[in-house]
């Protein structure tokens, strides 16, 4: 069994598209899916997707590149304190795509997502790009907060200190591309109770499906690549991602 911890279902637009998506995933041992939200009008989408299937919980939050906008318009306690609702996230900052201008908007923005998380004591995901300094200056305002550093792949600088204070590392698909043999060597790093697996669906996909519009039944072939690096039996390594999975999200109920 594996749990996908972080893919983008609300991009499936039909129905049938979510069904096959979620059949392919139970095919290939991906019993369980978490989505989260990114663009702030998902949120609705991927709670009705949380209620009608019974393998598959949210997390709520918005994505920096949506910086400006207010999170009690879309995030409210009545969504936070849903019981499928597992966390806050994605959050974070991010200036590989965005503007320098946007930096002040950023920091707000995801102050005042961990602000609701603080206040729910729920764990966050966290996306950071380009912004490994800002993200940890933040982060060090909300010293109670725990998450998940989804699909890192920043350095072994930033990973010691969110290890320092209890958060978990997601691997996505691009830990197996060919020129990712840094990412390989901070995760090889990382103690395995502290690794959690991902596809970030629709994309990174991972080999040998780069290129492919990237879903959940792929997280396989992340979780092989990492019980490589850990020197792991896969079926041990699967069995300790699903523990990992539980701890970072307590509200968790498979």
């Amino acid at each position: 069994m594996l749990i996908d911890s972080h893919c983008h279902l609300t991009y499936e637009i039909d129905v049938a598209g979510v069904d096959a998506v979620i059949a392919r995933a139970k095919n290939a041992g991906v019993d369980y899916i978490i989505c989260p939200t990114a663009d702030p009008i998902d949120v609705p989408s991927a709670i009705k997707l949380a209620e009608k299937y019974n393998n598959v919980f949210a997390t709520i939050g918005i994505h920096p590149e949506h910086a400006g906008v207010r999170v009690a318009d879309y995030i409210t306690d009545e969504i936070l304190n849903h019981p499928r609702v597992l966390g806050v996230g994605e959050i974070g900052m991010d200036y590989h795509e965005m503007a320098d201008d946007t930096r002040n908007a950023q920091i707000e923005l995801f102050q005042a997502q961990l602000e609701m998380a603080r206040r729910h004591k729920l764990p966050v995901a966290i996306h950071t790009r380009d912004a490994e300094e800002d993200t940890a200056a933040v982060m060090a305002n909300f010293p109670e907060i725990g998450g998940v550093m989804h699909c890192f792949t920043s350095g072994w600088n930033l990973a010691k200190k969110m290890l320092d204070r209890g958060f978990f590392f997601s691997a996505s698909g691009i830990i197996t591309f060919k020129n990712a043999a840094e990412i390989r060597e901070t995760f090889s790093k990382i103690p395995v109770n502290r690794i959690v697996v991902e596809t970030d669906s629709p994309y990174c996909a991972p080999v040998p499906y780069r290129g492919r519009v990237c879903e959940p039944a792929f997280v396989t072939e992340t979780a092989r690549c990492v019980a490589e690096i850990k020197n792991i039996p896969f079926d041990k390594f699967c069995d300790i991602v699903v523990e990992n999975t539980k701890k970072l999200y307590p509200k968790i109920k498979i």
